[in-house]
């Protein structure tokens, strides 16, 4: 709980915290950004009144979209149900039970009624509401006051949070990866603070900042990712301070084998030769059409007269040459400056891999796991845990068959994760009808020191042995 003195800052929202928003079984993060209009569940609202307020605080949005602190009022819901029937069997819902139209909410609305108020009018108009049971007007109430009130709530992201937000709103960006699955993945991977950790993800950063949450800021994460760059969409959500950053290396996945094979040049200027040649032409590409008409009506019979013409005649189109060069040469600065952080950021993370003493690795991504499993998991230090994530499990039964294959892990198991939500009520306590069918699949296992290849003159003196009794018996 947060403390009543200065030292409660901590838990209080500030102007550019990242928040979490809250209504029923909704969430969306957001940065609170003062007089920035903020759109959730077909409703805008400004949040600066957030600002100064503790984490969990509920808001309701009044006339003009700005934030009120809802004030703690003692439940009702018992008052308003004190008369109630005892079945619902004779109750006909044909739409007429309700006297008040759409236009007089709409009124009621307009006239500055709060979604508690509007709620209470419902029930006084409401024709059959005496006469349901007392579960069914507690559920009756419930629901219009979910339609009705306009309250947010305003929570910290956390890693729980977080997934449940991408696993409700969009669960193909994090590939269908669970809330309970992904504390399985930090449970399976040991990830503790002072650790070395691999992350291969592409589940927006989720998993990585769930990492990154676990590890509090200490030891080092080296993000392998694919394609020209990190997606850290989800990492940023969390908003860790700068310190946590600091700990956060990234590095190319199609390089892993030339690190592997001690050929990668970190210092070479052509890293990103491929990305070089595709800007340069696309560049070329968008040359402007009175430069190629120059080029071409220069040749080399009339390029003193083409020459007395660009310096005689049209002189905004000889500024206008002068601002596309010096524009050109902006760019290029910029791209030079970028492709020597790039190249920074890709020796440390190189320096980080190259002991190959990693403490864990984390796999979570839309790949096929096998191959990127047994490139990485060289980087580990022997007695270290690794965890494969998979929202389908034939992926991960030929990674578990070529571990025992190849040799280099033991305690491999194959897991499916499975969770049941339950409403807990006075004599409605059952299972939540809607739920998650699966979880997805979990490879863990740890890696051990191999001295000799599996492969070898050892694996055959079994059956040699079998066969050497067999004849021992038939002489006799």
């Amino acid at each position: 709980m947060a403390d009543n003195g200065d030292n409660d800052s901590q838990h209080r929202v500030n102007e550019g915290d990242y928040v979490v928003l809250k209504r029923g079984d909704i969430y969306k993060a957001v940065q609170i950004q003062k007089k920035k209009k903020t759109v959730f569940e077909k409703q805008w609202f400004f949040l600066d009144n957030a600002v100064g307020e503790l984490y969990g605080t509920t808001f309701e949005v009044v006339t003009g979209g700005t934030l009120q602190p809802r004030k703690p009022k003692c439940i009702e819901s018992s008052a308003d149900a004190k008369e109630a029937g005892t079945d619902n069997r004779n109750i006909l819902d044909d739409g007429k039970s309700q006297k008040l139209t759409r236009d007089d909410i709409e009124t009621l609305k307009e006239q500055g009624l709060k979604g508690q108020e509007i709620v209470q009018q419902l029930i006084e108009n409401s024709t059959t509401f005496r006469d349901k049971t007392e579960f069914a007007q507690e559920k009756y109430i419930k629901k219009k006051k979910k339609k009705y009130e306009n309250s947010v709530m305003v929570l910290r992201p956390s890693c729980r949070v977080l997934a449940m937000m991408y696993h409700g709103r969009e669960p193909g960006k994090i590939c269908h990866l669970r809330y309970d699955t992904l504390a399985q993945m930090l449970t399976l991977g040991n990830i503790h603070a002072g650790s070395k950790v691999l992350v291969f993800e592409t589940c927006a950063g989720l998993v990585l900042g769930a990492v990154m949450e676990r590890m509090g800021g200490y030891g080092s994460v080296v993000q392998m990712y694919p394609g020209g760059g990190p997606v850290r969409a989800g990492m940023e959500s969390f908003g860790f301070p700068s310190h946590f950053h600091d700990t956060l290396h990234e590095f190319p996945i199609c390089h892993v084998n030339a690190l592997l094979a001690g050929v990668l040049d970190t210092e070479a200027k052509d890293i990103d030769a491929d990305s070089g040649q595709a800007n340069g032409d696309k560049s070329n590409l968008t040359q402007t059409d009175s430069e190629k008409a120059e080029s071409k009506e220069c040749s080399p019979d009339t390029e003193d007269q083409c020459m007395e013409t660009s310096t005689s005649t049209d002189p905004a189109a000889d500024k206008e040459r002068e601002e596309r060069e010096k524009l050109r040469e902006i760019r290029g600065q910029e791209k030079k400056v970028k492709m020597e952080e790039k190249r920074k950021k890709l020796a440390a993370a190189a320096a980080v891999l190259e002991g190959r003493n990693a403490d864990g690795l984390v796999i979570a991504s839309r790949f096929h796991p096998c191959p990127v499993l047994l490139g990485l998991i060289k980087f580990l230090a022997p007695s270290r845990p690794f965890v494969v994530y998979s929202q389908y499990k034939e992926p991960l039964i030929e990674c578990y068959t070529k571990l025992r294959e190849q040799g280099g892990a033991v305690s491999l198991r194959l897991t499916d994760s499975w969770i049941r939500h339950y409403q807990v009520l006075p004599n409605r306590t059952h299972p939540v009808l809607l739920m998650s069918g699966g979880g997805g699949y979990l490879l863990s296992g740890t890696t051990v020191a191999t001295d000799t290849p599996k492969m070898g003159p050892n694996r055959g003196e079994e059956p040699a042995a079998k066969r050497l009794k067999l004849t021992e018996t038939t002489e006799g």
